[in-house]
């Protein structure tokens, strides 16, 4: 194949492309929908005004224009949902829809009657020529009357407003009023004998005559009108006819364009043929049909109704509204008595919550966000010496702790009152000072609340408070009784180590008495050099032996002293070994080796010395005592320190005896548990109570057939 022949195909794809392109529009059409009242059907409704659209298509560019006919039932809805661009309907729908939603007129309808052009339009009353007994309108009354519907102007409004001029009122005086939808309905019926009489918009039956549908000879107007201003039969005034309207949301200058189009129409185009009409005109004056919905009080009109129309024409809902008012003020009354209920019962909690605060023993009282008092119980002010009329309004913190117990001032940013009201925390406060109205001031333990609204904002506080004296005092009385029988416990220990003490004294004695006699007999027979260097050693040794007696002494005199009132930093190492003179003895009479393995460079504790040294002797002799069987293989006290915790002092006491019974090793450290055959079950309880009261701790470690341990631990200073 040759280049030319592949190329020919290509040529002509391309021309078909272009002439496409060429032939499609340089933009979009836009379409636009123009509603149109079908009074007389849809199919007549499209037949008469689609030509009117196919005009107005070809008038303006880049528009399509289209047809949609409307009931009378949904005009509003498509309105009021943009629906349509244009409407076309009567004046009556018009003038509603002009006031309700804006809009607006563009021309007004020439109508076409054979030769004539007409721009007024009426209503038709008629019956069948047969019925001689209709002549008037005042006639109808009681007869089925037939109308196209309750908005179309010419096919019942015209109408409605005539018969009532003429005494009839149309919802009252006929036997039956109906609507059939369009003119053509109400004709026929009427023809047909189904309705007595009917009403349609002038012309209607003159083009149904027209198209062979009636004989007009078949029909008979009542209340006829004159025809010299206007040529077609008639009962009623005139009106305006159709308006072409604009929506609200259209374009101002589409709606002028098709304004301009529809004045340019000629009386004689196809479109005005096709549509029985002969073009249009300028837009008329509506007025007249604004009069006369104000007459019949017709939307918009609809709301100056007298007291009679409104009973009759709003029965149920006014029997509706007044079952709701009854039931209203049902519930207002019951509202009331429950509100009577709530008072009744807010004032009975009130004088509850009064009594309970003031039957209650602690202080209790309320305070704002700026520490003003905001209620107090009678507790309260009968500790204080305040009166409630004296506090309430007052800063609590100025009254009450404005000073610490030392005479410093106390800030009111640090006190536990007001803090909690700023951040919402509640706080306890074991002990404090109050201040009373006589500026004398008592011990306090206190909690304070905050109080929080629906919101969770904070707005004041709540603080309860007891006066702690009688508990201080039980305290301390306890803290000497626990002193004074610890004191006991110690003097019942050194009478069972009396023995070795005695002779642990007694050994210096004896060596003084000797060396005493010794001296007195070298003093006899004289002194030389010999005898001067024998007695110096001599006296020499009496006063170390009697400085052994007197530290033995001393030490004994301490343990049995009351205890000091102060703690001090003491050397844990010292204190044992100031213990150990007092023990040593009974260890040694007992056959029991003691070894010590002390931690140099201790950091000091924090600690009553004679308290830690009776802990320290309470365990030493259990352990003595612990060992006291002959059978044991090996009786070894040994006592070590150590710092196994930073800040920390641990001591262990450990014995090689028998071991705690283990039904009392969780018992142990209570008052009176003992496995000794005489003991009374004070020392561990005691060197319990001495520890904690130091912030310290003990545990028994381990025990059984090979010895027991104990270790206890102290806090050094600043720890």
């Amino acid at each position: 194949m040759s280049a030319l022949d592949w190329c020919r195909p290509l040529a002509a794809g391309a021309l078909a492309l272009v002439l496409w392109l060429a032939a499609s529009p340089a933009a979009a059409i836009q379409e636009i929908r123009i509603g149109v009242l079908s009074h007389r059907g849809t199919d007549l409704t499209l037949a008469h005004w689609q030509a009117t659209a196919d005009y107005l298509t070809g008038a303006l560019e880049g528009y399509r224009f289209e047809i949609v006919p409307l009931p009378f039932s949904r005009i509003t809805e498509f309105v009021e949902m943009e629906f349509v661009d244009f409407i076309l309907v009567n004046p009556g729908i018009y003038v509603d829809l002009e006031v309700r939603h804006g809009i607006s007129r563009l021309a007004t309808l020439n109508n076409r009657v054979g030769p004539l052009s007409l721009n007024q339009f009426s209503s038709v009353i008629f019956t069948r020529q047969e019925r001689h007994d209709l002549q008037r309108l005042a006639d109808l009354a009681g007869q089925h009357f037939l109308a196209v519907d309750e908005t179309s102007l010419g096919g019942f409004e015209m109408a409605w407003d005539e018969l009532v001029r003429q005494g009839v009122d149309p919802y009252q005086d006929f036997a039956r009023l109906e609507f059939a939808g369009d003119h053509d309905s109400v004709v026929m019926a009427v023809l047909f004998g189904q309705a007595d009489a009917g009403t349609v918009r002038t012309d209607i039956l003159e083009r149904m005559a027209a198209q062979d549908l009636i004989d007009l000879d078949q029909f008979k107007v009542l209340n006829p009108q004159p025809t010299e201003r206007f040529p077609l039969v008639h009962s009623t005034l005139l009106y305006p006819e159709w308006p072409f309207g604009k929506v609200s949301h259209t374009p101002t200058a589409l709606a002028q364009q098709v304004a301009v189009a529809l004045l340019q129409m000629p009386p004689d185009h196809p479109a005005a043929l096709a549509g029985s009409y002969a073009g249009w005109t300028v837009p008329l004056d509506y007025q007249p049909v604004h009069d006369l919905f104000r007459r019949l009080q017709l939307p918009p009109y609809d709301q100056d109704f007298t007291l009679r129309d409104v009973v009759q024409r709003y029965r149920v809902w006014l029997v509706a509204g007044l079952g709701l008012l009854l039931l209203f003020a049902f519930l207002l009354y019951r509202i009331a008595g429950l509100n009577r209920q709530l008072r009744r019962a807010k004032t009975s909690l009130e004088a509850q919550h009064r009594l309970i605060l003031n039957s209650v023993a602690d202080g209790i009282y309320g305070v704002d966000r700026e520490g003003n008092s905001t209620f107090v119980n009678r507790a309260m002010a009968e500790m204080t010496g305040w009166r409630a009329e004296e506090v309430v309004g007052r800063n609590q913190h100025e009254l009450l702790h404005h000073t610490r117990s030392d005479g410093s001032p106390f800030p009111a940013q640090e006190c536990p009152v007001y803090r909690s009201c700023q951040d919402g925390k509640a706080r306890h406060i074991p002990e404090d000072r109050f201040w009373r109205k006589d500026g004398s001031h008592f011990p306090v333990e206190y909690a304070c609340s905050p109080l929080r609204d629906d919101q969770g904002g904070i707005v004041g506080g709540v603080v309860v408070f007891r006066d702690i004296s009688e508990r201080q005092r039980s305290e301390e009385a306890s803290r000497r009784h626990r002193l004074e029988l610890a004191r006991r416990e110690r003097l019942n220990t050194l009478g069972e180590m009396a023995a070795g003490i005695a002779h642990e004294i007694n050994q210096p004695l004896t060596a003084i008495a000797a060396n005493a006699q010794a001296c007195i007999r070298l003093l006899d027979a004289g002194l030389d050099a010999d005898r001067a260097g024998r007695l110096s050693d001599a006296l020499a040794h009496i006063a170390l032996q009697a400085q052994r007696g007197g530290d033995v002494i001393r030490q004994v005199r301490q343990f049995v002293n009351k205890d000091a009132p102060v703690k001090t930093a003491v050397d844990i190492n010292a204190l044992i070994e100031q213990v150990l003179v007092l023990i040593r003895p009974q260890a040694q009479g007992a056959g029991v080796r003691i070894h010590t393995q002390l931690a140099p460079d201790l950091p000091r504790v924090w600690a009553q010395d004679i308290q830690i040294q009776q802990v320290i002797i309470n365990l030493a002799t259990n352990a003595l005592d612990a060992m006291a069987d002959p059978g044991l293989p090996e009786r070894c006290l040994s006592i070590a320190t150590e710092a196994t915790t930073p800040g920390q002092v641990d001591v262990v006491v450990q014995d090689t005896g028998s071991g705690v019974d283990p039904a009392l090793r969780t018992e142990i450290f209570k008052q009176f548990v003992t496995s000794k055959h005489r003991g009374m079950g004070l020392g561990l309880s005691i060197s319990k109570g001495i520890l904690d009261a130091h912030g310290g701790s003990i545990v028994l470690e381990a025990t059984g057939p090979t010895g027991t341990r104990f270790r206890f631990s102290l806090a050094a200073p600043g720890a």
